[in-house]
């Protein structure tokens, strides 16, 4: 006897000729066991579906909710940057440009970038030190590390670098590319792991040092980017989730806006012949259409906060900190205005740093949790877009710290 499913339906049929009517009977029988479960287990499924169709969090909306044992509270963060400092000033010995004219059109001021002994490994195992400190919390009760980063020191990434680095010795550690949106879908996907109970101390590093990948000649780009790296303490806790709602999205149709394409001597795939096949291979230099990025963001940004906060079922009027993606201070002032964030509200610090992509937000969230402008309880809307193209955002309630 033999069971086949057809178009989602479970048939049976005899492989034996003459078979009895008493095997006959079973097969019916077994048919319509396995058919009734097939339905109750689509029912079933569909009822998952259906709980978290808008990706909620927390709950918001009653018919999103989805019943859990543990939330996630935010409780500790830390940053650092690179000591060598790159102004406005120093980058007109490269291009033709001037302090006015880079000002006026992004913000910055001056970019923090990698020198002699500094690596992302380094930096980030600096901001995660400063998060534990904060929390409270041991590394060697760190259960996981997430690193979000689209320039590793290894191609094979670093979070286990920095799982050493700090004496995690009980944590799994991996690492996560969403360009600059990376730290608000790693934040997403940690509220995940620890609500599955799986996890109860997570470090959420987000981090980048494109410096490396940087064209100084390029006016429409060099004045951009920067290098830097933020830490997150998130822990379990039962009852009540600190992430409220979330929303993320993608659009592999603008690609090629922002790119830093793999590059083998400028043939593609690496070519076997002799005196190629041992080359190097590496990436290009960051290529970015900026009208299309600052189009495509000061859309999105809003669109994106928007759905987060339909998912925590939570208004404007609810936000006391909104935290953006550091690109460029026109894209921060356009999407506070369309949203009607007030300016006091709308964290930056763009003019220090300048574009540090996944590290952006992270480092920005420490400055004014450190500096006591962020309270227990403030509800904060995280929101980062950038290459794929990704965009995402998360609620956040900030937690009371605490060693528990």
């Amino acid at each position: 006897m033999s069971f086949i499913v057809h178009h989602g339906l479970l048939a049976a049929r005899s492989q034996t000729k003459g078979a009895s009517s008493c095997l006959g009977a079973r097969a019916r029988l077994c048919q319509q066991t396995l058919h009734r479960n097939l339905l109750r287990n689509r029912t079933a499924s569909q009822k998952r579906l259906n709980g978290i169709q808008i990706r909620n969090a927390s709950g918001g909306a009653e018919k999103n909710k989805v019943a859990v044992k543990y939330g996630v509270r935010l409780v500790g963060t830390g940053s650092a940057a690179p000591k060598q400092v790159l102004s406005n000033a120093d980058l007109e010995k490269l291009v033709d440009t001037n302090d006015e004219w880079i000002k006026s059109r992004t913000g910055i001021s001056r970019r923090h970038i990698a020198g002699e002994g500094e690596s992302l490994s380094s930096l980030a195992s600096e901001a995660s030190v400063k998060a534990l400190e904060m929390a409270g919390v041991d590394a060697a009760d760190v259960d996981l590390i997430v690193m979000c980063t689209s320039t590793p020191d290894d191609l094979f990434g670093c979070a286990c670098v920095v799982q050493h680095n700090i004496g995690a010795v009980n944590a799994a550690a991996f690492d996560l590319t969403a360009a600059c949106s990376g730290f608000v879908v790693g934040l997403v996907n940690v509220t995940h792991l620890i609500r599955g109970g799986n996890f109860r101390n997570v470090l959420l590093i987000g981090g980048d040092v494109l410096s490396r990948y940087v064209d100084w000649r390029d006016r429409a780009t060099c004045i951009l980017f920067g290098d830097g790296c933020g830490a997150m303490l998130l822990q379990a806790k039962e009852g009540e989730c600190n992430v409220l709602g979330f929303d993320m999205r993608s659009d592999g149709s603008m690609n090629k806006s922002l790119v830093a394409a793999y590059h083998s001597n400028g043939t593609g795939p690496k070519p076997l012949a002799e005196g190629a096949a041992s080359d190097l291979g590496s990436f290009e230099n960051i290529s970015m259409t900026g009208s299309d990025i600052f189009k495509f963001a000061v859309r999105a940004v809003p669109q994106i906060v928007n759905g987060a906060l339909d998912a925590a079922g939570l208004e404007r009027e609810h936000i006391d900190w909104l935290v953006l993606h550091q690109a460029n201070q026109r894209i921060i002032d356009s999407a506070a205005n369309r949203l009607g964030i007030p300016l006091e509200s709308v964290v930056s610090n763009i003019s220090e740093y300048g574009n540090t992509s996944a590290a952006s937000i992270p480092l920005a969230f420490d400055e004014v949790v450190r500096s006591g402008q962020v309270k227990p309880g403030d509800v904060v809307a995280f929101a980062g877009f950038g290459a794929g193209l990704t965009w995402a955002s998360a609620i956040c309630k900030w937690g009371e710290i605490t060693n528990k």
